[in-house]
């Protein structure tokens, strides 16, 4: 297996390289975006080149294999849509009530890894260099709204409930949607099977899995959850608001961090 390394894209061809994985992941390998495919195959964004965007690409020797985004608090947005923060987000939540004296919030979103990779390093070579790149940069909290991998409303509710009963919901932050969201009424992704949802009907949850992305960022990097489901139209699921203090990074994680060889972030 070629050597992983975590690098911030500073080059046109490093920037390409993370477009390119997220349309392999989230166009190709899950068929999550709506539409014909580019003929480029690239997930593209407005916000992809702005000076306050910071994109990682973990490489398995030259190949991309991995990569995510982080949103800095960018004024030029802020003044278009009116958020305190300027970040994508805020195009789908009301984040007034986040935020406070020293404290710096960014987005992070676009995490995903090619299917052969994801049981690999790569997972935590990517953790890693985003954790390390946003401590260099000041940021004390990431904000960001996961997949939640169903498009069932019911299924979204009980992931909360489950998530409740685990302690992953904040107490401190709250967020809501700026408008309710449509979901199919015949799910075509469903996350619970009719006899898990019976079992949690009679009160019963022990048994119910959480997403894995949920559960990577709970307890892997000391997310909580902050908000109702929302429905995605855009990726045709539901995801869930989080907010993580990089201050509550579990020393575990933080100890795997540290084993790693070499620099976490290598220079392209």
């Amino acid at each position: 297996m070629s050597s992983l390394t975590c690098r911030v894209a500073t080059t046109q061809r490093e920037l390409d390289d993370a477009l390119r994985v997220r349309w392999a992941v989230f166009g190709g390998e899950l068929r999550l975006l709506l539409g014909a495919p580019p003929p480029s195959r690239r997930e593209v964004s407005c916000f992809d080149t702005l000076e306050t965007t910071v994109h990682l690409v973990v490489y398995a020797g030259v190949e991309p294999v991995a990569t995510s985004r982080l949103l800095l608090p960018n004024a030029e947005v802020a003044r278009v849509t009116g958020g305190p923060l300027g970040i994508e987000l805020e195009q789908k939540l009301d984040l007034e009530g986040v935020g406070g004296p020293g404290l710096v919030f960014a987005e992070s979103t676009r995490f995903c890894i090619l299917k052969r990779w994801r049981h690999s390093e790569a997972l935590l070579r990517l953790q890693a260099g985003l954790y390390e790149e946003s401590r260099r940069r000041g940021v004390t909290h990431w904000i960001a709204s996961a997949n939640m991998e169903t498009d069932s409303a019911e299924d979204a509710r009980l992931v909360v409930e489950v998530a409740s009963r685990r302690s992953w919901v904040s107490s401190r932050w709250r967020v809501r949607a700026l408008q309710a969201s449509q979901s199919p009424e015949a799910p075509s992704a469903l996350l619970y099977s009719a006899l898990e949802r019976e079992s949690a009907a009679r009160g019963l949850f022990d048994g119910l899995r959480m997403p894995p992305v949920l559960s990577l960022f709970a307890q892997k990097m000391g997310a909580r959850f902050v908000g109702a489901p929302h429905y995605d139209a855009g990726f045709r699921r539901f995801s869930l608001p989080l907010v993580a203090a990089l201050d509550d990074v579990p020393t575990s994680t933080l100890a795997r961090f540290a084993d790693l060889d070499g620099d976490v972030l290598r220079a392209g």
